[in-house]
């Protein structure tokens, strides 16, 4: 990512979902680079902190309700969406309706929005959880089968295809990435497959323990936060002409397995126990790649991870434990 960007040639961006895991963590780096009052962060029924509800302009939006996305989109002259309010693939199995509703419908909404008022670009992420047990599971190619079996999955096929269509058909610059688990040491996890390579830190600080809900050689591709940043906002800087793809880029930075994580882990806190009781979720997991191919990235917009494993848990441990030592975890 580049230096800060000159606020005079500023969007006027938008943050759906602001108040979810990458959405807190994203609205604070894009104020940061263009200016606070240029960022909006939007949520609908999960409270903001008061950081980010005070930071900058901060509104309530439903994008199930196009109404009130035009409404928000018109006060503040917005012309960049970041369109991350979504359903995760293990709360989408609770409730595939809502999954549908939240990740299709709202994203139905903010193109249209965006393909009625001309707005300059939209990123709207997909997900590892597009793939399913059909496609290669080692280094996953970037076109290959897309067969989810899981709702979250298919609203993300489907999604990718939306915007592709909405790209082509009325030119709208809408842009993606597969994320694969994104991990936070900000952020408690939001009913994700991924989510215990969170947990496990706020066990091991608190307890020197922690039962996992996936089994111990289970591999997934995953991410540190601040890569999950630096890529999404490098790919909306991008220059289009040097795009070959627009929604569904992969994106990787390492694979892991929960015994790999947890030997890292001890390291640095030998006492820590894992125990592993697989879950509802450990099926959805199975489904999913343990490696991406992310050479499309890298080749057209220099995508490029700046943390291994040991260099995640090491800033992870750094920051949760500050915040353990000060009673704030």
């Amino acid at each position: 990512m580049s230096p800060t960007a000159s606020t005079a040639a500023s969007p006027r961006i938008l943050v759906t979902g602001s108040v979810g895991q990458i959405g807190s963590e994203l609205t604070p780096a894009l104020r940061c680079r263009y200016g606070a009052q240029n960022v909006v962060a939007a949520g609908h029924k999960t409270p903001p902190s008061p950081t980010l509800r005070d930071a900058g302009p901060f509104a309530i939006v439903d994008c199930a309700q196009k109404q009130a996305l035009e409404a928000v989109v018109d006060k503040y002259h917005i012309d960049t969406i970041y369109h991350l309010a979504a359903i995760l693939s293990a709360a989408g199995e609770k409730n595939p309706q809502l999954a549908w509703d939240v990740n299709i419908n709202g994203l139905y909404n903010v193109l249209e929005v965006a393909r009625e008022r001309k707005l300059t670009r939209v990123f709207c992420p997909s997900s590892i959880a597009a793939f399913g047990p059909e496609t290669p599971r080692d280094n996953t190619p970037q076109e290959t089968v897309l067969r989810p079996k899981t709702m979250y999955g298919v609203t993300k096929v489907a999604g990718e295809l939306l915007c592709d269509y909405y790209f082509q058909r009325f030119g709208v610059d809408v842009r993606g990435v597969r994320y694969p688990g994104i991990i936070s040491s900000e952020t408690a996890p939001g009913g994700g497959t991924t989510d215990y390579a969170v947990h496990i830190f706020y066990e091991a600080i608190k307890h020197q323990r922690y039962d996992c809900f996936l089994k111990d050689d289970t591999v997934l591709p995953m991410m540190y936060m601040p890569d999950c940043i630096k890529g999404t906002i490098d790919l909306m800087e991008a220059d289009l002409s040097c795009l070959t793809r627009h929604s569904d880029y992969n994106l990787a930075a390492f694979s892991f397995s929960p015994t790999e994580l947890a030997a890292e882990i001890q390291r640095h806190i030998p006492e820590l126990a894992c125990t592993y009781n697989p879950d509802f979720r450990q099926k959805i997991a199975d489904s999913w790649p343990r490696s991406i191919d992310d050479s499309a990235a890298r080749r057209d917009w220099g995508w490029k991870p700046d943390f291994d494993l040991a260099g995640m848990v090491k800033d992870m441990l750094e920051k949760l434990g500050q915040r353990h030592a000060e009673g704030k975890l």
